[in-house]
C-alpha cells in the first residue's frame, strides 16, 4: 500500500524555491537528490490541502499566511521511488523574520539508539537550476510545473 503526502512550494521572483533539508542522523551527511518540498502525511479524514499547510507550519515555525503573497496554484502529484505519491501546491511568498523551527520525531538510529531530532534541519531558497540536483529525483516535475506557468 503506497503513502500519500501533501505540501507546499514556497518561491520568490527571481524565480528561486524554498526546500528544506530532512533532519536526523541518516540525512546528516547527504545533500544532493534529499531536499523536498515541506510536506507530510495527511491524518485520516484529512484534506491533501489542509494537510499540506498543517505539515508546512509544523516543518518550518511558519504560518503560510505570514509567508503567503498570492493564491495557491496546483502543482498536481508525483510517484517517489518509494512508492509514496506526493501532491503540492506552490505560492509565492517570504519567510517571516524568524529562524525556520521544525517540530521533532523519534528516530532509532542506530538500531537500539533512540533519539529526537528536528524533521526538518534547515530549510533554503535555490535558483531551479541547484534545486534540480538538491530535490528528491521525483519532485523535479514540482519545479517544471512552476516554470512552465511562472
Amino acid at each position: 500500500m503506497s503513502r500519500t503526502s501533501a505540501g507546499l512550494l514556497m518561491f520568490r521572483r527571481p524565480l528561486e524555491v524554498f526546500l528544506v533539508h530532512p533532519g536526523g542522523p541518516f540525512f546528516a551527511r547527504r545533500d544532493a537528490g534529499v531536499w523536498t518540498v515541506p510536506k507530510g502525511e495527511p491524518a485520516p479524514d484529512e484534506a491533501l490541502l489542509d494537510a499540506a499547510l498543517r505539515e508546512f507550519a509544523e516543518e518550518t515555525g511558519w504560518a503560510v499566511d505570514e509567508c503567503r503573497r498570492g493564491e495557491l496554484r496546483a502543482l498536481g502529484s508525483v510517484k517517489q521511488k518509494s512508492g509514496k505519491v506526493v501532491h503540492a501546491w506552490a505560492f509565492e511568498g517570504a519567510p517571516p523574520d524568524r529562524p525556520l523551527r521544525s517540530n521533532t520525531c523519534r528516530v532509532e538510529w542506530p538500531r537500539g539508539t533512540w533519539g529526537t531530532y528536528p524533521e526538518v534541519d534547515r530549510g533554503a531558497f535555490f535558483d531551479l537550476a541547484t534545486a534540480r540536483e538538491k530535490i528528491n529525483p521525483a519532485q523535479v516535475a514540482f519545479l517544471d510545473r512552476l516554470a512552465e506557468r511562472g
